[in-house]
């Protein structure tokens, strides 16, 4: 019975799974949407941005009301420093708080940090969906290289078992073709694990189940536009950085909290309202020499600290290392960024070479195959060698793709540096 309602559960979780085929653009532009990161990322922004008005909170009026009745004897005594009442109301406000007024505008400055690490975050989700999307584009055009070489492998293992059967042969080449069809076998079943891994982490990134894939859509991507040179892409690197941005934010975030501890030291003044409504009892006239029952107040209260200790100062003292800290953490931000656009810079043009090089392999395979083709026909050539010349040109088409797809992937890279990836994939 349980096999049964596995079987049962797996066929209707195959019959849920769709597979959806988008261009990359389509997939960034999900991607940015739908994205579990993105979005718990913009959740955190959303808290920040509360957090203000829970900051400003103490300068509105806070009211409230309650009663203080209770039984007296002898002169009335006072409850939570209030005379006894049938009715007590309360209404107070910061007039001038400034520890509280810079601690508002340090959590707009949070506000602003968390909206960097959002950005951030969408540059690392476009980069890792592009990234998925080659990976699986590429398994997508290699399986199919992969799938041809196998025939020709097939070709070669049947020509040579009829020579070795004919005596022109020795057995040990069919061994080796045998080696060589079930090594391209191999191949292929990895490339179509890779695909399939792909399309699947693709599917998830874009908010798809687990169960959904991706596929690749049959588009020409249109390269996004790089830097001049290298010292165009660090200043932009440098300008655009989230993680910059971030730090200089903290930075003034911690330079608020430091005038906001400083600023304990001086007076704070808060409006207070009161009203109480009196009751007769017990004689209260004899203690008091005029009673009314209505009472009210309404005046501000000031504080003036007078001796404060070394509390303050040690605090400040600990801010400013907090603050030294954060400096240190911003000039090796700078400098990771520096080294990472000339690691960039210098990838795209290995990945470049690299593609020149696997361009004139193919292009020298494709003309030894044609040569070969043209011996067989003048037969000249055996259709074993022209089937190893299909071979060798698959191999090489292999490494074509595989150096066409580097060279995407470091521009890819350099782009997010400059922090432009978003926009040229968009």
């Amino acid at each position: 019975m349980r096999i049964v309602c596995f079987l049962v559960g797996a066929l209707a979780l195959t019959a849920q799974a769709e597979t959806f085929t988008l261009t990359m653009k389509e997939a960034v532009d999900r991607g940015l949407t739908r994205n579990p990161d993105i979005t718990l990322a913009k959740l955190d922004e959303l808290k920040a941005t509360q957090g203000i008005r829970l900051a400003q909170d103490p300068f509105y009026p806070h009211a409230g009301i309650g009663t203080g009745m209770a039984y007296t004897n002898g002169m009335p005594l006072s409850i939570d420093g209030s005379a006894p009442s049938i009715l007590q109301g309360r209404i107070s406000e910061y007039i001038l708080n400034r520890p509280q007024t810079y601690a508002v505008r340090q959590q707009r400055e949070a506000v602003k940090s968390t909206g960097f690490a959002t950005a951030q975050k969408r540059d690392e989700i476009a980069f890792q969906i592009a990234g998925l999307y080659l990976d699986a584009d590429r398994a997508n055009r290699l399986i199919e290289t992969a799938r041809n070489q196998i025939g020709s492998f097939q070709k070669v293992l049947d020509t040579v078992q009829a020579r070795v059967d004919g005596g022109r042969e020795l057995p040990i080449d069919v061994h080796q073709a045998q080696y060589n069809m079930t090594a391209a076998r191999v191949r292929l079943s990895n490339l179509e694990a890779d695909r399939d891994m792909a399309e699947r982490s693709l599917a998830i990134a874009l908010g798809y189940t687990v169960n959904d894939l991706v596929v690749p859509a049959a588009a020409d991507r249109k390269p996004g536009d790089l830097p001049k040179d290298e010292a165009a892409a660090l200043q932009e690197a440098l300008a655009a950085s989230p993680e910059v941005k971030r730090l200089q934010s903290a930075m003034i975030a911690k330079g608020l909290e430091i005038k906001g501890t400083e600023a304990k030291k001086y007076p704070q003044i808060d409006l207070v309202a009161q009203y109480a409504l009196f009751g007769k009892y017990n004689g209260i006239n004899k203690y008091f020499a005029q009673y009314q029952p209505n009472n009210g107040e309404i005046g501000v209260s000031i504080q003036m600290p007078l001796f404060i200790g070394t509390s303050i100062k040690t605090a400040t003292a600990q801010l400013d290392t907090d603050a030294q800290h954060l400096k240190i953490e911003l000039q090796s931000a700078k400098e990771k960024i520096a080294m990472s656009v000339h690691q960039s810079y210098s990838g795209i043009d290995r990945a470049r070479l690299a593609s020149d090089l696997a361009k004139e392999g193919l292009d020298l395979a494709r003309d030894q195959l044609t040569l070969a083709l043209d011996q067989l026909s003048d037969g000249r050539t055996t259709l074993r060698e022209v089937e190893q010349a299909r071979i060798n040109e698959s191999e090489k088409w292999i490494a074509f793709y595989d150096a066409q797809f580097g060279v995407e992937r470091a521009r890819l890279e350099l782009l997010r540096q400059t922090g432009t990836l978003v926009a040229s994939l968009q």
